[in-house]
């Protein structure tokens, strides 16, 4: 599948005009605190959403472990504050997010290397594992990371506390969007979907696949650590189970698939039904995880029935209905062959 020609259109600057300036407009609109924390997560998981599809929808890799790599950005956040402060006007830490993404991202390269030179499903396994291995640092590593006591952040002086907040990580999930629609009609979008076509006949007419898998991972989980470092300030405190959660990993990968992995909006539309339908049942039946069976069945769900996700599936059905209203044309001579005498 080749990537799509990157030509800026009206429709295209009207469509992330609407949507970009609709959510900016969101808390200015709808400044209850509970409305702009819902709005919060799920601008949150977007970004995280987008971030991994940079690497899984368009290479074809399936990470299971990037949460990891938020983990490690809400606990790089967490153990600098804590001991030279926020400053007077707690904006600090957010001026210190791309050095915290790009921290992140060089300690991901080494791990890349390795794991990168594994095919599709050994991959998710070491990424898996990737992920409880840095779950049981955060666990043991008192010193560092306080263990289960957890680490607390300074709070921040805002009179309007959930606002800044959400404008950060709407500043990533933008930043994020931008990257995923740049890289798709790039060169390096052309090697990673030649990998996920087929990997192997990539590599034979020339593409470095180990080099290009490893850039892309280092960048998609940049802007994970960057979002797990405003997560961590926002919530003010940072404990192992919750920093380092699986359901963080399956709310980033689950509205990929259902809006469609490999597209630019695809993981925004999922997330934007998934995330506050999520956030709904953990506030109905968190108490009895029956959420969690919701979740599971949304996730069954979408493999029988949307195997591609949402947008690919209208795609697919719009270009059929085209064709179907398209008349076909038979060339004359073909029309004199097939007359009888």
């Amino acid at each position: 599948m080749r990537p799509e020609v990157r030509w800026v259109t009206r429709a295209g600057v009207a469509r992330a005009a609407v949507i970009f300036g609709g959510l900016l407009a969101f808390p200015f609109a709808f400044s209850q605190p509970w409305i702009v924390t819902m709005a919060f997560f799920a601008v949150m998981f977007a970004g995280l959403a987008q971030a991994w599809n940079l690497l899984g929808g368009y290479s074809g890799y399936i990470s299971l472990g990037h949460v990891a790599f938020f983990g490690l950005g809400a606990y790089s956040e967490a153990i600098l504050f804590t001991h030279i402060g926020i400053g007077s006007n707690g904006y600090v830490p957010f001026f210190v997010l791309p050095a915290i993404g790009v921290a992140i991202a060089l300690v991901g390269v080494p791990i890349a290397w390795v794991a990168v030179r594994t095919r599709h499903l050994t991959f998710a396994i070491v990424t898996l594992t990737l992920l409880f291995v840095v779950q049981s640092l955060a666990f043991n590593l008192h010193g560092l990371t306080r263990g289960s006591q957890g680490i607390s952040l300074p709070g921040p002086p805002f009179s309007d506390y959930e606002r800044p907040f959400y404008l950060a990580v709407l500043a990533i999930f933008a930043l994020a969007t931008f990257i995923v629609w740049h890289v798709r009609g790039s060169k390096l979008g052309l090697m990673l979907f030649a990998i996920r076509d087929d990997e192997d006949r990539a590599r034979g007419v020339g593409v470095p696949t180990t080099l290009v898998k490893v850039f892309t991972f280092a960048l998609s989980v940049c802007i994970t650590g960057m979002i797990g470092a405003v997560w961590a300030y926002f919530i003010g405190f940072v404990y192992p189970q919750f920093a380092v959660d699986p359901l963080v990993m399956i709310g980033s990968l689950l509205p990929v698939f259902l809006g469609g992995a490999g597209t630019v909006w695809g993981p925004v539309l999922g997330t934007f039904i998934l995330i506050p339908a999520q956030q709904w049942l953990a506030y109905q039946y968190g108490a009895s995880q029956l959420y969690l069976i919701a979740y599971a069945a949304v996730f069954l769900l979408i493999i029988l029935l949307l195997p591609r996700g949402i947008l690919p599936s209208i795609r697919d059905v719009v270009s059929r209905w085209r064709d179907r209203r398209t008349p076909s044309v038979v060339p004359p001579h073909a029309a004199r062959q097939g007359a009888g005498p």
